[in-house]
């Protein structure tokens, strides 16, 4: 494989493409995966014009790439996860994300359970689709938010509190399903047991050192002269992180974003803070993200919206109205208004970047493609929930604006 050729190649495209979905009021990791459609599309079509990107499914050292992908967007969305948030609106926004978070999950594992055929996998499967359904990325839906000047307003703010929480929830979420999909010969009662026990001592190791270690190394950052020290600290403590979640057995994106949460204001300067953030941001969506989204693109099967359009067409209603309905819900019985709890039911409804990545991760650990088992589903469940992930992100923002409207 010739590396650098493919970077440029991926790189050029992703970043016109992304640019072009900015301008038309679109998240710009929308036009990236369009981009990977399209390029995967051509490959597909032109294979020999194209050796260079046709051989890269099975390249190991372009997964090393995507994996680092994956590690920069999550260690970026803890970054900007802000933890004060959860005390403003908490008792609606824990209501709301909790309401937010079970009917999706409830959803989706009813929907694999009555799609999927029996195999080993199919728990899994099925979890793999609910935890999908259950995140909430609201980038977009916050810079919505600030242009239609509704952040402010409690709408706006339980949207954003109630994400914080959802965020710990889908991180508990992900845990709980990475750590099943490393399992591949299934797992029984004393698995479940001793697996919980993990991710009890992964949370519990990570809060000790966030909320002691952290605070002196910021302290001790103040002192040092070595340059861009500071940035080097906080990739040293992600993949610290990273590491001990893969040695109990869990996923490296969970350290990667715990690291970047515990990373904040408080740990360290303003000044530092906005420093290393700018850097990691820089890295992320300047290199890395634009290749990871076109790799997801690039493996995305348009034959998903011929050969399993039911399953699809459901997936996309479950993944709309379990939100609409428990978090909407949640937040009127909390006091909204009927209009501001439709804004919080659609806010609470775009996936992005984190279901991305979960679909990736469930694509590597293989639980996608089960040997013996043929079903169009199982074959085209990657590409659903990316196209699930697609819509949603698209489509939040146009119905916030109009229920804004109204």
């Amino acid at each position: 494989m010739d590396l650098f050729y493919v970077l440029l190649v991926l790189l050029v495209i992703t970043r016109a493409f992304g640019e072009l979905a900015a301008r038309v009021g679109q998240p710009a990791l929308v036009g990236e995966l369009v981009s990977g459609v399209i390029l995967g599309t051509l490959v597909a079509q032109y294979a020999d014009y194209f050796p260079a990107l046709s051989s890269l499914q099975g390249d190991r050292v372009f997964e090393a790439i995507t994996d680092l992908g994956m590690f920069f967007i999550m260690l970026y969305a803890g970054i900007e996860m802000q933890p004060s948030k959860i005390f403003e609106y908490s008792k609606q926004s824990m209501n709301v994300a909790v309401g937010g978070m079970v009917l999706p999950l409830a959803l989706g594992i009813a929907l694999g359970l009555l799609f999927l055929p029996a195999s080993d996998f199919l728990m899994i499967q099925s979890l793999f689709i609910g935890t999908a359904l259950a995140i909430t990325a609201v980038p977009a839906t916050v810079r919505i938010l600030i242009d239609l000047g509704k952040l402010n307003t409690p709408s706006g703010q339980i949207i954003v509190s109630a994400a914080v929480f959802d965020d710990v929830l889908s991180l508990l979420l992900l845990a709980w399903l990475t750590a099943l999909i490393s399992v591949v010969d299934g797992i029984g009662l004393i698995g479940i047991i001793f697996l919980a026990f993990k991710i009890v001592i992964f949370f519990i190791v990570a809060l000790v050192v966030g909320f002691f270690a952290f605070p002196w190394g910021g302290k001790l950052l103040k002192q040092v002269k070595e340059k861009e020290l500071d940035f080097s600290a906080m990739l040293i403590a992600a993949l610290a992180f990273s590491v001990l979640a893969e040695w109990l057995g869990l996923h490296f994106i969970l350290g990667a974003f715990v690291a970047g949460v515990f990373f904040g204001r408080k740990t360290i300067d303003d000044q530092t803070y906005e420093n290393v953030r700018s850097k990691v941001s820089g890295i992320t969506f300047g290199f890395l993200a634009p290749i990871f989204f076109a790799s997801i693109g690039l493996n995305l099967k348009l034959s998903a919206l011929t050969e399993i359009p039911l399953f699809l067409f459901l997936l996309i209603v479950a993944a709309f109205l379990g939100k609409f309905i428990g978090a909407g819900v949640a937040a009127y019985f909390s006091g909204l208004s009927r209009t501001e709890a439709a804004a919080v039911g659609v806010g609470m409804s775009a996936r992005g970047a984190v279901e991305l990545v979960l679909a990736g991760i469930a694509l590597e650990a293989g639980i996608l493609s089960i040997p013996g088992v043929t079903s169009p589903i199982v074959t085209n469940l990657f590409s659903a929930v990316v196209i699930v992930a697609i819509i949603t992100t698209v489509a939040t923002p146009v119905l916030l604006k109009y229920i804004y409207s109204r």
